[in-house]
């Protein structure tokens, strides 16, 4: 039987974060949601990361698990696009591997897309900050609201936190977009997003927990200039119509369920 959701955890060199992180996932999964799938996605880390990752896979009780190596390291995103598109459920979700937002949110994104309110479900720190328990520092959280401003202007998302990395999709209608997309770092989810809304997608942007993780492995200065310059490139991408076949896709395959929907 096909699991209700699949959960993808990207991971370069988080080892050290894996050995806390999967055992948390696994009893959850187990108590809430059985039979559901976990992929973790190895990016060419130089670490024990693929190791320490099949060890705690081994033995996952009523949940199915696998390993997937990238090999080289190719970015965030595309280790993400990667457990995506290898998902057996309908709704695939990834979560940073450090659990800032815990696994227990899962049912806020998942439940809408069974619901048929949305297609793509993704946190936000944002929306209600009550729900942050240790915040970033006052600079890297001011350097957050400007790209969002970025964000807003390039792309027209008006989103107040595309960056969270907790974001659910109902793979029907998503996977063309997945596949089409092409950044594999920094900016990946943006352009994602993006993609769902030119694609006419449902999505809804809902209030997460979330816990800064000290050990953040984004630089403040020299990684703000690559997530600006890779927003950028959506636009320039887009207005090459590199998108358009996949949107068009997305389009009519939306269509397709929504006329099967009436017809049952």
């Amino acid at each position: 039987m096909s699991p209700r959701v699949s959960i993808v955890i990207p991971a370069y060199n988080e080892a050290t974060r894996l050995v806390h992180s999967l055992p948390k996932i696994i009893e959850y999964l187990n108590d809430e949601w059985p039979g559901a799938e976990i992929i973790v996605v190895d990016d060419g880390s130089a670490d024990d990361t693929a190791a320490v990752a099949e060890r705690h896979l081994a033995s996952t009780g009523n949940v199915t698990a696998r390993v997937i190596r990238n090999d080289p390291n190719r970015g965030k995103g595309h280790a993400v696009r990667t457990g995506l598109l290898a998902a057996h459920a309908p709704i695939a979700l990834f979560s940073d591997a450090d659990l800032s937002t815990p696994i227990s949110e899962t049912p806020k994104l998942v439940t809408p897309i069974e619901a048929g309110e949305c297609d793509v479900a993704f946190g936000s720190r944002a929306l209600d900050r009550s729900l942050i328990g240790v915040h970033q520092p006052w600079q890297r959280e001011q350097g957050g609201r400007v790209f969002n401003l970025i964000v807003r202007a390039a792309t027209g998302l008006a989103f107040w936190d595309t960056q969270c990395g907790f974001k659910a999709f109902r793979m029907s209608v998503c996977r063309p977009l997945i596949e089409a997309a092409a950044i594999d770092r920094f900016a990946f989810d943006v352009e994602l997003l993006y993609l769902a809304q030119r694609a006419g997608l449902r999505l809804s942007e809902i209030p997460v927990r979330w816990d800064n993780d000290a050990e953040s492995k984004i630089s403040l200065v020299s990684d703000s200039f690559k997530m600006v310059s890779q927003v950028l490139s959506i636009r320039e991408r887009a207005r090459r119509g590199d998108y358009d076949k996949a949107i068009k896709t997305t389009r009519l395959n939306t269509e397709d369920e929504e006329l099967l929907e009436r017809q049952v």
